[in-house]
């Protein structure tokens, strides 16, 4: 059989009511009570045959959480985390540049790459886009919070630091003092 997608004339990533809607419509002209009388009426029995086919194909792909075989980008995302599992993610960051997808699972993955290849606010960019565009997920959420975990954590060790005393600052001090001690004829730091 044909992808359902193409046969009901929509894309891959169609929503379940266009789903419908495309049906509904094609089930509409092709009929078979329709084109009683006419000529073309095989063909449109066999047009309709192969519509509710495709329908039934779509709407049991989405009840098992997928549009699998038929979904070319699933396909390529399942063998872009592949290439993330098993440590290759320039291979799998190429692949990623090249798709014209731009979903939310693009987003993660990108995200994934970019982070484990030392780009990090790339990466922590891209994560935080894939969890706008489905809040829903645990996955995106997951990476996502980590993120903002880590930020804050480097945050807040990073005040810590600029916080404390520097050494300028114990210098300056120090030389104050010393010559402060001198111009009153004592010495603070004994030196030459």
């Amino acid at each position: 059989m044909r992808n359902p997608y193409e046969v009901l004339g929509i894309n891959k990533n169609a929503s379940k009511e266009e789903v419908k809607r495309a049906y509904r419509e094609l089930a509409k002209k092709y009929h078979p009570d329709k084109h009683m009388n006419n000529p073309l009426s095989e063909l449109a029995q066999e047009k309709f045959k192969e519509i509710n086919e495709a329908y039934d194909i779509i709407m049991k792909e989405d009840e098992n959480s997928g549009r699998g075989q038929y979904n070319n980008a699933g396909n390529k995302f399942h063998e872009i985390r592949n290439y993330i599992n098993r440590g290759d993610f320039s291979t799998a960051r190429n692949i990623l540049s090249n798709m014209n997808d731009r979903s939310s699972e693009w987003y993660y993955l990108m995200g994934l790459t970019s982070m484990r290849l030392g780009l990090y606010d790339e990466g922590a960019d891209f994560i935080k886009r894939a969890h706008f565009m489905e809040p829903n997920n645990r996955e995106y959420k997951m990476a996502h919070d980590n993120i903002i975990n880590r930020q804050r954590a480097y945050s807040s060790r990073t005040r810590e630091y600029n916080e404390g005393t520097d050494m300028c600052n114990v210098c300056t001090t120090l030389y104050c003092a010393d010559c402060c001690c001198e111009c009153c004829g004592g010495d603070l730091i004994a030196c030459c």
